[in-house]
């Protein structure tokens, strides 16, 4: 096998932002731990999997599990999910965005490509056997992952006959919903041919201004040269800076700034023959929020500011790396007005036949201080890990707990209005931040060294020290302390834009700078750089051009 990371193509339309770290991989023909991705099926280096005998009951089994009495609150909801006894399955390249909810949820695993615990985490199945294959997005990694006959063997042995398995993912597509419903899987998801529909930025925009959720005053349009755009921007009132954006793919390479003719060239091959949503250019600060639509209305998570562009932590210019949830994100009447915002966008999209999880941006006017609907993000996203983590979510339960619950066989009249005024009440409480961390040298690499997953914390002389093995990062207490999930091993490739892994921490990890842009705090800093020394690697001859790595941004 050549000792080259694989090539990768262009994303397509369905990549999403804040996804899931590690979405596009990369791995030698074979490593000894299960961190790897597969590529073009087997070659010499690499046996033809064994294949493994697996039982078919799920696909003809009737339902999904004993029906119960209609659940009433949340005492109701809390015990009904610890005496769940339907396997529920989390597919993804890593378990970083729901890691933590097996607290929550009996029989809920974790089904990944890469393990960042080498087996040694109770809830997570990775197949041992993994031929070297190239993905070139999630819904691949996932579909793979579903057809792979130790998962299925897996998924057999721990379910009851009689019962048919919950499948929950980020990423997929058609194909995965046909494998589903071969192997008698329900895919607890919205279908994906709306999924694609509402990643429009086109359709949200529409949708939002129907349901009175507006967005950064715009148009819609189409335009073949810097003229007509001059002219669509002249006749809605929007100046001279402007922000284009076409309909699909990550915010950071399909949102275009343009204030003359030069911009415009520079710009055009991408904008001309595609439907687009000219902006006015405001002084924003991104706010992100995930929300549950169930059958008794919208359930709203708490709001988290986001880590952007940072070059300690992303090669790309723009690029989402992390989130913030403090008290402060938004307060008063701003908190109360996004909310209503957010439930708003929640009932227009119920219309569309939707139901569960989503996630927003808000976009907050520095200027005027007007609130404005941003992107629409139909799926869990990268916000997902904190989200579940909150004080709103002790209290009560974890906000993804109510997507599931809308997809189980059971009843519920939950008062939605009485839910969001409580965790409003206790967004105040508490304060989490993350950093995904991203290869940012123009390196291309073996990895022969890389940090453990675990807990982290700084000893007497201010070093960063692994101190033991952690399954989550739950129980973190305080700022001295810090959970690393890793994603690529010893074996794996690294390369400019690669994911390396997720730090989750309690404290803030930016601050407001002089100038009054945001600046990652000292601690935050000090916290990369401990993380980035435990890499060690060594260089690939001759290298091949490495894959786009779009793991958690936009989309």
């Amino acid at each position: 096998m050549s000792d080259r990371p694989v090539r990768s193509r262009r994303a397509t339309k369905t990549t999403a932002k804040k996804a899931s770290p590690a979405k596009r991989v990369k791995r030698p023909a074979k490593t000894v731990a299960a961190t790897a991705a597969p590529a073009k099926r087997p070659t010499k280096a690499s046996a033809k999997p064994t294949e493994v005998s697996v039982g078919t009951d799920a696909a003809f089994a009737p339902g999904s599990g004993q029906t119960r009495r209609r659940l009433k609150n949340i005492s109701e909801v809390r015990h009904y999910f610890r005496t769940n006894d339907v396997p529920i399955l989390f597919f993804g390249a890593t378990p970083f965005n729901l890691l933590g909810l097996d607290r929550w949820i009996r029989n809920f695993t974790y089904i990944t490509y890469y393990d960042a615990w080498d087996g040694a985490h109770p809830r997570v199945f990775t197949p041992i056997d993994k031929p070297y294959e190239e993905f070139e997005s999630g819904e691949e990694i996932n579909n793979w992952l579903l057809t792979n006959p130790e998962v299925r063997a897996h998924i057999d042995s721990v379910t009851p006959r009689g019962i048919r398995p919950k499948v929950v993912m980020v990423f997929f597509n058609s194909e995965t919903e046909d494998i589903c419903k071969d192997l008698g899987y329900d895919l607890i998801l919205p279908p994906a041919s709306l999924r694609e529909r509402l990643d429009s930025k086109i359709v949200t925009t529409q949708l939002g201004n129907e349901a009175g959720a507006p967005s950064v005053p715009n148009v819609l349009t189409r335009v073949d040269d810097w003229a007509g755009l001059q002219k669509a921007a002249e006749k809605a009132g929007l100046g001279d800076e402007l922000v284009v954006q076409t309909p699909y793919g990550d915010s950071g390479k399909t949102t275009f700034f343009i204030s003359s003719e030069a911009d415009w060239r520079k710009h055009s091959a991408d904008i001309v023959g595609e439907e687009i949503k000219v902006m006015r250019r405001i002084n924003n600060r991104p706010v992100a929020v995930e929300a549950v639509l169930t059958r008794c209305g919208t359930v709203v998570g708490p709001f988290m500011s986001e880590l952007i562009g940072y070059k300690r932590l992303t090669p790309a210019r723009g690029g989402w790396c992390g989130n913030e949830m403090f008290p402060e994100v938004l307060t008063g009447e701003s908190r109360g007005i996004a909310t209503e915002l957010v439930r708003r966008l929640g009932d227009r999209l119920a219309k569309e036949g939707y139901r569960g999880f989503f996630e927003v941006d808000v976009l907050v006017d520095t200027d005027s201080g007007e609130i404005y609907l941003g992107e629409l993000n139909p799926r869990i996203s990268g916000a997902s890990s904190i989200t579940n983590v909150t004080a709103g979510a002790y209290a009560d339960v974890p906000l993804f707990l109510f997507h599931i619950l809308e997809y189980m066989n059971v009843d519920f009249d939950l008062d939605i209005d009485e839910i969001n005024e409580r965790w409003e009440e206790l967004a105040s409480g508490d304060l989490w931040s993350q950093m995904v961390m991203k290869e940012t040298d123009d390196i291309v690499q073996r990895l022969t060294a890389t940090p453990s997953t675990g807990q982290y914390s700084l000893d007497g002389s201010g070093a960063l020290v692994f101190r033991r093995a952690a399954l989550d990062w739950h129980q973190l207490q305080n700022e001295a302390e810090a959970f690393f999930l890793r994603i690529y091993g010893p074996g794996d490739y690294r390369w400019k834009g690669a994911d390396l892994g997720v730090l989750v921490t309690k404290g803030r990890l930016q601050v407001d700078s002089a100038t009054g842009k945001s600046a990652l705090t000292i601690r935050a800093r000090h916290l990369i750089d401990s993380i980035r020394a435990q890499y060690a690697g060594t260089p690939i001859a001759k290298p091949a051009a490495p894959a786009t790595n779009v793991a958690v941004k936009s989309g």
